[in-house]
């Protein structure tokens, strides 16, 4: 792992700043690097996982249907764009970033995604459908509602591992 401290923050300018940079193997994944930068001044942490090998483009699906489907390993890639159907669609961007989690963690964020857009706005009929919205998302944490997660990867590097996901070619 190669380090480098007292860098200039992005965020705060304060040379305080830690960069890391790591290259592991994530099994189902293959070879990656994991970037890192910690603010000791302003707190920030960013980080991102960037794939070493090109692979073939994919998209990922799995039916969560059980509170055990929480637990699913995910790896999603910063080109990646997440659908879950009638719920959200959250593209890659510049400022995407790729991390591993499971089903919980995603879902967890995408529910943060939406109570920050549901607290500025302003219609109430869209304040209306987040709500129920994140309804829905609680009910599947809670196992008590189904619900389809779908991962397209131009760059072929995420992955839902398990043998209920459905892996095919994009």
């Amino acid at each position: 792992m190669s380090e480098i401290t007292n860098q200039p923050c992005p965020f705060c300018g304060e040379k305080k700043c830690t960069l890391k940079e790591e290259e592991i193997e994530i099994p189902y994944f293959g070879r990656v690097f994991v970037f890192s930068m910690d603010c000791s001044a302003c707190h920030t942490r960013k980080s991102d996982v960037e794939p070493a090998e090109q692979k073939e483009p994919c998209r990922y699906t799995l039916e969560v249907s059980s509170e055990d489907d929480l637990n699913i390993k995910i790896v999603k890639s910063g080109e990646a764009t997440v659908k879950i159907p009638h719920v959200i669609t959250v593209e890659s961007g510049p400022a995407s970033e790729g991390y591993v989690t499971n089903v919980e963690g995603l879902l967890e964020r995408i529910k943060k995604q939406i109570q920050s857009a549901a607290e500025s706005e302003d219609e109430p009929t869209a304040k209306k459908k987040a709500k129920n919205l994140l309804k829905k998302l609680g009910k599947v944490l809670v196992g008590r509602e189904k619900l389809k997660i779908i991962i397209e990867d131009t760059s072929g590097h995420s992955a839902i591992i398990s043998d209920k996901a459905q892996r095919s070619k994009l």
